[in-house]
């Protein structure tokens, strides 16, 4: 049972003092790889969705030809800024922008959403909720960059929470 627990404490540990990078980069990296496949027409199956979100955002100003470039290189631009951890105070705000056009579907096009509207949502539906995720690690993420979420590293800390 020591060896569990001396374990557990050195999981703990690498966690603690990992945790916010690592959040960081993986966001980076999704961002980045979605923001990939739409400078590519046909490649992104978020394509069709989002084109018609951004014109209905933009009252139709905006069609396909303009809105995935740009919106490639602002999920580009987030996922550099990301997983390089350089201009987060930019990259966090354009990552919240982003999040609620990714968002809008939701609101815009239940019927392409939700089987059954709030409750139960289609395969796209589900993946524009697991954002939810992202928006909260991004929340951390900002919040641990301008130093309001301090870690605890020190030797022998015990987890404040689930005891």
């Amino acid at each position: 049972m020591e060896k569990m627990i001396t374990f557990e404490k050195k999981a703990y540990r690498w966690m603690s003092k990992n945790c916010i990078v690592l959040l960081r980069i993986t966001i980076g990296i999704v961002f980045f790889w979605f923001g990939v496949q739409k400078f590519f027409p046909g490649v992104s199956t978020a394509e069709e969705l989002a084109t018609r979100t951004i014109e209905v955002l933009t009252f139709g100003l905006m069609g396909r030809t303009v809105s995935m470039p740009l919106l490639a290189i602002w999920e580009v631009a987030i996922g550099i800024i990301y997983i390089s951890g350089k201009g987060l105070r930019i990259g966090t705000p354009l990552l919240f922008l982003q999040m609620i056009g990714t968002m809008t579907p939701l609101v815009f096009f239940p019927a392409d959403t939700f089987t059954v509207a709030p409750l139960i949502p289609e395969l796209v539906g589900q993946y524009i909720i697991k954002n939810i995720i992202i928006i909260a690690g991004a929340m951390v993420i900002g919040a641990h960059n301008v130093g309001l979420i301090h870690l605890h590293t020190e030797e022998g800390a015990r987890p404040t929470t689930g005891q």
